[in-house]
């Protein structure tokens, strides 16, 4: 991840942390709240955590497909 990505990802983090602590501080069912942002943190981090793995298999995938492509062009 580049530094610009880094920086935007950031940013939205913030952004939805602030927008989240002032509905937080003018809501009166605050125990809802908590638990829907916990819902939603736990959803986030499932879907990056499935992100990542779907990344490490499609490198494993190039890395397989790159050695064969090697094994290949050493036995022509």
């Amino acid at each position: 991840m580049n530094d610009n990505s880094k920086n935007m990802l950031m940013f939205v983090l913030g952004a939805a942390v602030g927008v989240a602590a002032g509905y937080y501080l003018a809501t009166e069912d605050k125990e809802e709240l908590i638990e829907n942002i916990k819902e939603k943190v736990h959803k986030a981090k499932t879907d990056l955590e499935g992100q990542i793995e779907r990344g490490k298999k499609v490198v494993q995938d190039i890395k397989k497909k790159a050695n064969e492509l090697m094994e290949d062009a050493d036995l022509s």
